[in-house]
């Protein structure tokens, strides 16, 4: 998915789609989110399964899945559950983009993800 773009460009959105390999709803909802991310080019999507990249993730309790963090430069927007449907993911992402989105507080560990996933940008091999 395109993420280095939104992490390079702070001002933009980064979705990070924090999932399991072994979640039926997930597999299915991940599909769904790389058809998002091709349509909103301009959003940048992160897929993370909360096993394997628990280094990143750290030990942030997920309940439910597909569990979205969303960040504007760093910024959290939302962190919660959704609904696996685009349309309702679509629209959060659409009252997110607008002036009135405010920050908000989550776990420090997903508050880190986007500066964790810049340096893993640039720590990957040419």
């Amino acid at each position: 998915m395109n993420a280095p773009r939104a992490i390079a460009r702070g001002e933009q959105l980064l979705v990070v789609c924090l999932c399991a390999a072994w979640c039926d709803t997930c597999n299915e909802f991940r599909a769904a989110i790389a058809g998002l991310a091709r349509a909103c080019g301009e959003i940048g999507f992160v897929w993370l399964d909360i096993e394997d990249d628990s280094a990143l993730v750290g030990d942030v309790d997920i309940e439910n899945f597909p569990t979205l963090a969303v960040f504007r430069g760093g910024t959290p927007l939302f962190y919660g559950v959704t609904l696996p449907l685009v349309p309702v993911v679509r629209r959060m992402l659409d009252s997110l983009r607008g002036p009135d989105s405010r920050p908000i507080g989550v776990p420090p560990q997903i508050e880190a993800l986007p500066t964790a996933l810049g340096e893993r940008k640039r720590e990957a091999p040419a």
